[in-house]
């Protein structure tokens, strides 16, 4: 009797939810030959943001210390040892250096072809200007935008829709142990580069900031485990490193040394990683992503000195830098504390209101716009739309401003006088992060308020209908770039009320209204404010962005949630937060696992394993493992854990024994054969048993897991979840006082419940 089937008192399809979890997409060679059969879509996806989605499968994060890998861990002395912690090191140290050099690829080629696009149009416009028939210059502009943005568009929407958006929604869940299918393939950063400069060239309402943090995390999983999936090339290095647990250690720096690239915030980086991505963190991971964000920031900070003709002077930190803020008008007094909370308030709306508007754009694409030849489409409609709104807001303003002493890159004159530029084609006519940058630092009086309140209203809607469409696109920068103007409009109308006392610089309120509005947008609070702080060079305004964020976090929770946990929600991933629900003590773990489960014994026929792995109706991935007991009235009592892709690898290697010669030692394997099939571990169609070793034994004691965590029935959801969360578990047994197996507890069915308006809510579970 192989299977044990308990607690008859939960429905059959309970029975489904089982092991939905495993650390690879075992199915993934069959459904790669099923998706590229054609299929009829339908013209609408009905969404429930009530459900949580079946195909997410979970990682590995908690080591299988069976007997292979005790014996292991027992024959390294402290030499090796010492060996494979330096490998670490120089595996931060290779990320460091990648990401940083990508990170300049990045910067240097937007530089180039958004120069050249500036350059074409402005040159178009001001022919036209004298001559008459501006209409032309606008489809040229349009033109341009819509087609360079195609292109992204087209690489992202067919060959790797992963790639599209920031990333960072999909490395959270990376990070906190869900495996989302192909998010750290090489082929998903070199797409991932590409989009990014083409959406970013092609005008879009979008930063190169945060899809730098994707990038650092594809290339940290890509290094640390020395060989290429994609490639089919092993360099038979680092193969130590080939698990989950280890792998995820070096995403997250790579994560970090991705924000280190961007913003030239090494401090900032570790904070990132800490706050938004980790699920788990110690003192010696700390030190290793800190010396990987240096790494990355030096890095970046070398090579583009030596390409803007300074070799020796290190400064250019970041793709994006803010510029110091340390003109002696800039103090702040005890007086302004309330105002920079008022601007924290107007930040956590405004960044509530971008969030909820974002929302219901993504439930309709969703619905909708699920095609990809529909999606590029949206993407074209977007650019041409930005050109279209920029060039009539540009023509539209008389916003006139002397060109002495400015520091615009594109000046366009249009209707102003000799020697004049428009100031509205400062803020549209560039790319987003000079914007932001001449928001900052452009003297007092360089624009008009209308200019500045047209733009800030028109780019608020822009960059919200931007944020989800087929493309490798940032949030961050267009967020700056909102809260720049508005902070700038609002300190010039304080400059209008105190008539121009020490409160009137408007470039301090542009920095704290760009703080306020990406708060209220990505709701991050201690990272953000030391990237806002490296950023800018200047610790004086530490404690102001810090009430800023603050409030604006604050104010923007107590309507919705954050941009990317939002996001997560939309792709129904079952996501573990950092606590159980409030009021969920009510639930215990007999209540919330998922029964019957299947148990292998000790000794198992080849054949019932066989049969278990290729049952289509269950994809359990971890199977409790009860003792051989020839007694059927004794207990079977749990004996270990063993994991799906763990059966696949013995059965590939044929390690079993006829059932005749049981005395016989069966073939011995070692950690390496698993290590080797990581991460693609081989569909079981794809394995042949034949009907004669279909009757063979396969003794499991020496791979199992023999000591599995496991928890009473009458534990509480609290108490589970924690061990759960803290632990990177993917599978946890539930016994009764017998320790006889009762139900299994998994990612699934923790993120079920959840904290809604009306107080605890279960989600449903579907294959979506």
């Amino acid at each position: 009797m192989t299977h044990f089937l308990f607690s008859p008192q939960l429905t059959p399809s309970s029975f489904l939810r089982i092991g939905q979890l495993s650390n690879v997409d075992l199915n993934e060679d069959i459904r790669e030959l099923e998706t590229e059969l054609p299929r009829q879509h339908p013209n609408e996806i009905p969404h429930n943001e009530k459900l949580l989605s079946l195909k997410y499968e979970s990682l590995d994060y908690d080591n299988s210390e069976n007997q292979l890998f005790l014996e292991e861990e027992r024959r390294i002395n402290h030499t090796a040892f010492r060996t494979v912690e330096i490998k670490r090191w120089v595996i931060c140290a290779m990320i460091g250096i990648l990401t940083g050099l990508v990170a300049c690829f990045i910067d240097i080629v937007v530089e180039n072809l958004a120069g050249l696009k500036y350059r074409v149009v402005k040159g178009n416009i001001d022919k036209f200007t004298e001559k008459g028939g501006l209409s032309f210059s606008l489809l040229l502009w349009a033109t341009l935008n819509a087609s360079v943005v195609m292109v992204g568009s087209v690489i992202v929407a067919f060959i790797e829709p992963v790639a599209a958006g920031s990333g960072i929604p999909q490395i959270k869940c990376y990070l906190n142990g869900v495996k989302i299918p192909h998010v750290v393939r090489l082929k998903t950063l070199v797409i991932k580069v590409c989009g990014v400069i083409l959406s970013v060239v092609g005008g879009l309402a979008v930063g190169k900031e945060g899809p730098m943090i994707h990038s650092g995390a594809v290339i940290a999983a890509g290094i640390s485990q020395g060989r290429s999936t994609s490639l089919k090339r092993d360099f038979k290095i680092f193969e130590y490193f080939r698990r989950d647990t280890e792998k995820r250690d070096f995403v997250s720096a790579g994560a970090a040394a991705g924000v280190s690239a961007a913003f030239g915030a090494p401090v900032g980086g570790v904070l990132f990683s800490l706050e938004e991505g980790a699920s788990f963190w110690n003192q010696f991971l700390t030190w290793r992503i800190f010396f990987a964000s240096m790494i990355s920031t030096f890095t970046l900070n070398s090579v583009l000195s030596v390409y803007h003709g300074n070799a020796w002077d290190l400064s250019s930190p970041g793709l994006i830098n803010f510029g110091r803020f340390d003109n002696e008008k800039m103090g702040y007094t005890i007086q302004e504390i309330p105002i920079f909370i008022f601007m924290g308030v107007v930040g956590g709306i405004l960044g509530a209101l971008f969030n909820a508007l974002n929302y219901w754009l993504t439930m309709f694409r969703i619905r909708y716009i699920h095609r990809p030849c529909l999606q590029v489409v949206e993407a074209m409609l977007v650019a041409a739309v930005t050109a279209t709104v920029g060039f009539v807001m540009i023509y539209c303003s008389r916003d006139c401003q002397p060109i002495q002493g400015s520091t615009v890159a594109y000046p366009l004159q249009l209707f102003c006088a000799d020697g004049e530029y428009n100031s509205m084609a400062t803020a549209f006519f560039n790319t987003p992060e000079k914007s932001v940058v001449n928001l900052f630092h452009d003297p007092p009086g360089s624009y008009n308020p209308m200019t500045l309140g047209m733009f800030t209203l028109m780019y608020f809607f822009l960059a919200c209908w931007t944020y989800g469409l087929t493309v490798s696109a940032g949030v961050f920068i267009p967020s700056l770039l909102i809260g720049a103007a508005w902070g700038r409009l609002f300190g010039i109308s304080l400059s209008y009320l105190t008539k121009g006392s020490i409160w009137a610089d408007p470039g301090k309120y542009a920095l704290m209204g760009a703080a306020a509005q990406l708060g209220g947008i990505v709701r991050m609070t201690l990272s953000l404010t030391v990237i806002m702080m490296e950023a800018t060079g200047n610790v004086t305004y530490g404690f102001p962005i810090m009430l800023v964020l603050m409030t604006a976090k604050i104010v923007g929770d107590y309507f919705v949630e954050g941009l990317y946990d939002m996001h997560i929600q939309l792709q129904s991933v079952p996501f573990l937060h950092w606590e159980a629900p409030v009021t969920s003590h009510s639930l215990t773990a007999r209540e919330v696992m998922s029964a019957p489960v299947t148990c292998l014994r000790r000794i198992e026929r080849v054949g019932t394993v066989v049969d278990i792995l290729s049952d289509t109706s269950s994809n359990h991935n971890g199977f409790p493992v009860v003792e051989s007991n020839p007694d059927a009235t004794q207990v079977a009592g749990l004996r270990g854990l063993i994991l799906r892709s763990q059966l696949i690898v013995l059965l590939k290697h044929k390690v079993f024994v006829e059932r005749a010669n049981l005395s016989l030692v069966q073939r011995r394997l070692k950690l390496k054969d698993f290590r080797d099939a990581y991460p693609r571990f081989p569909p079981i169609q794809s394995i042949h048993v034949s009907q004669d070793e279909r009757e063979c034994m396969i003794d499991l004691s020496e791979f199992m897991n023999p000591s599995p965590y496991t928890v009473p029935q009458e534990a509480s959801l609290p108490r589970v979840f924690k061990l759960f969360r803290a632990l990177g578990l993917r599978h946890l047994v539930v016994v009764d006082n017998r320790n006889e197996v009762v139900g299994m507890v998994t990612r699934k069915d923790l993120a079920r419940y959840r904290l809604g308006k009306e107080g605890l809510e279960e989600l449903s579970l579907a294959q979506t």
